[in-house]
């Protein structure tokens, strides 16, 4: 760089300096690395955080609605439906539609405000809520219109709606009427906001009939939608529903159907703008259950106004034909909701309890098979032992009477006492055999364990007591009173579907049956341990049964023309006594009535347990008069659908 200048004298005077300065130069570097490092951040997230921006833009620009997929239907093992879904009508507003009027409203609403000199106008957000409530309300005056209805908005259910789901149609008129929807249907407007919106509910065709065995379901917000894109998104679902008990419950995933949907582009306000994907839902999978609701209407019918239960199961395969608890309710009552009153009811009855399932009853007399099986296995009895009845016998410091309303039964054999329930002879005999064998024979059948059925909360309080349980639990020794109450079954526990399982397993021979509620029409025959009695044994025991029902404790029942059955049954009855109790004091006991048994005696097809609670205290309440009946009306019905089938077949043929 070259510079000039004048000297006083008038001569100039050329001065050189350096081009560049050090400290500017500094500065180059530094406003260069400040211009490298905001390209770099440039870059780095125009370029490199793109996809983060993208997903946020799509987070705040998209909504996903989901809707839950039918459930599967429920069949019984004839294809007859026994739980399926009804539709179900509302009259619903589309919001997002209506944002035009909203705005109208707003506007409309604030001048009308202004106008009136009003000092105290309400906020903007109160000015928003009353325009929404008042262009909703001219809507619902349509819906009024044509059904005659006189409903009004409910301001605080229709906000939460706006702030929770405002992609969801609001429901104006819920569960509606055919004849309603029908009218709707033809008088509301193709293009409107206002629209028809069809679902689904669950539906009992037979209302009570099987009412614990099939359960209920209660709505539910949490929808499966492992499979469906966008759960990174807003989501908005309307309400599925979850199986809370019985079959409903226990296959709740296989009845689940499958979550559809759709994700949409929304505008500012979170109203849909564009669909981007949709997705319709799926019905789950069907079931096909063993129960034969012709079977079960029978049983209930004739259970009538009685507490109590009765289980009916195929011989060869275990399925479950009958599983029926009375009282019970209308499982309809819980499609969509179950009222607060009407639960209060069902449970002022005693109606929420499974008795087939969880009914814990002593066994009375029909656990004297138990005591036989036990002594012809030990050798303690054998089909020619007898018994001098002469109507009482002398335990320890007690005395126990036989009664059978003669007084005494007099010299007594196996097949003759079983049929008479000769208590004389099971106590003679019991205190030979001992507890520990009658005890071991009981748990040999799992009269002390859960059955395993496919259903849910099946008790695990049965009880087959022995020395060492009384001396754990009660702190108590053994005596022979105790062996003597057991072997007439008084102080054992169980329950009518187990009772059920014994007398199925005693049909075949055997020791276990496992019951099952789902129908295969090609389910294998059971087999087990084998009961372990000689040919005679077995005989003497079955002719037992055979005489209970032809001369013996039922005798006079199925002597009667109404109780006549077209085979030979093998059963066995029992009275039993539970205790009642009342504010924590024994208040008394009941009666149990039980009727056991399996038909036709030469090729066995269905077993059965049935147990009817006395419905006063104290009352004498016997299984040949009470229990009977209802065996006798599942037989009935049984082995008239045989023969009808039978007759079919041989049309065909």
């Amino acid at each position: 760089m070259v510079e000039t200048t004048r000297e006083s004298s008038g001569a100039f005077v050329v001065e050189a300096r350096k081009n560049y300065q050090p400290r500017i130069v500094f500065f180059y570097f530094v406003v260069g690395g400040l211009l490298c490092l905001l390209a770099g951040g440039l870059a780095w997230q125009q370029l490199l955080r793109a996809d983060v921006y993208h997903e946020r833009e799509r987070q705040q620009n998209e909504r996903r609605i989901l809707v839950p997929g039918p459930r599967g239907n429920i069949y019984d093992r004839e294809g007859r439906l026994l739980v399926g879904n009804r539709p179900r009508f509302a009259a619903v507003l589309y919001l997002d539609e209506l944002r035009r009027e909203f705005r109208r409203e707003y506007i409309r609403v604030r001048k009308n405000y202004r106008e009136l000199g009003d000092k105290d106008i309400p906020s903007a957000s109160q000015l928003e809520q009353i325009a929404r409530v008042s262009v909703v309300q001219s809507y619902l005056d349509k819906v009024n219109t044509i059904l005659g209805r006189d409903e009004k908005v409910d301001s605080r259910n229709l906000m939460r709606h706006f702030s929770d789901a405002p992609l969801l149609p609001y429901v104006l008129i819920d569960d509606l009427k055919p004849e309603e929807y029908a009218r709707l249907l033809e008088r509301l407007p193709v293009a409107s906001p206002l629209q028809l919106y069809t679902s689904s509910t669950r539906y009992y065709p037979y209302g009570s009939a099987a009412a614990h065995t099939l359960g209920f379901v209660s709505l539910n917000d949490d929808s499966d939608v492992s499979d469906f894109p966008g759960e990174e998104l807003k989501t908005f679902a309307m309400k599925g529903t979850v199986g809370r008990d019985g079959i409903e419950a226990r296959f709740d995933n296989q009845l689940q159907g499958e979550t559809g949907g759709s994700i949409w582009r929304v505008d500012f306000a979170g109203f849909k703008v564009q669909p981007i994907e949709q997705r319709r839902p799926v019905q789950g999978h069907n079931l096909n259950l063993s129960l034969d609701i012709d079977l079960q209407q029978a049983a209930e019918q004739a259970i009538g106004d009685y507490t109590g239960a009765a289980a009916a199961i195929d011989v060869n395969t275990g399925e479950v034909l009958v599983l029926a608890s009375k009282p019970d309710y209308d499982l309809n009552d819980f499609a969509p909701r179950l009222s607060a009153a009407t639960a209060k009811e069902i449970h002022d009855k005693g109606a929420w309890y499974n008795r087939a399932l969880d009914g814990i009853y002593p066994p009375g007399s029909t656990f004297k098979l138990i005591t036989t099986i036990a002594g012809l296995r030990s050798g303690v009895l054998d089909p020619d032992s007898s018994a001098d009845c002469e109507g009482s016998l002398r335990v320890g410091g007690r005395t126990f009477s036989c009664d059978n309303g003669l007084g005494h039964h007099g010299v007594i054999k196996l097949s003759q006492a079983i049929a008479e329930s000769c208590d004389v002879y099971f106590w003679t005999y019991g205190l030979q055999i001992g507890i520990e064998r009658i005890a071991a024979e009981a748990r040999r059948f799992h009269l002390d364990r859960p059955t395993g059925i496919e259903l849910p909360g099946e008790t695990r309080h049965m009880l087959i007591p022995d020395p060492e349980w009384k001396q754990r639990v009660r702190n108590e020794d053994w005596f022979p009173g105790n062996t003597a109450d057991v072997a007439i079954g008084q102080e054992v526990v169980v329950t009518p579907l187990g009772m059920a399982c014994f007398a199925a397993s005693l049909a075949r021979g055997e020791t276990v049956t496992k019951p099952t509620l789902i129908h295969d029409p090609h389910h294998p025959v059971q087999r087990t341990e084998p009961i372990g009695l000689l040919p005679a044994q077995y005989d003497a025991l079955v002719q037992g049964m055979v005489g209970c029902v032809t001369y013996g404790t039922s005798g006079q029942i199925f002597a009667l023309p109404s109780m006549a059955l077209p085979v030979k049954i093998a059963g066995k009855t029992g009275t039993a006594q539970v205790q009642q109790y009342k504010d924590g004091k024994l208040a008394g006991t009941i009666d149990v009535a039980w009727f056991v048994g399996f038909a036709p005696v030469d090729h066995p097809k269905i077993a059965w347990a049935v147990a009817i609670e006395g419905d006063t205290i104290g009352e004498n309440f016997g299984g040949n008069r009470y229990a009977a009946p209802v065996a006798d009306a599942i037989l009935k019905k049984y082995f008239e659908k045989q023969n009808r089938a039978a007759s079919g077949s041989m049309a065909k043929n």
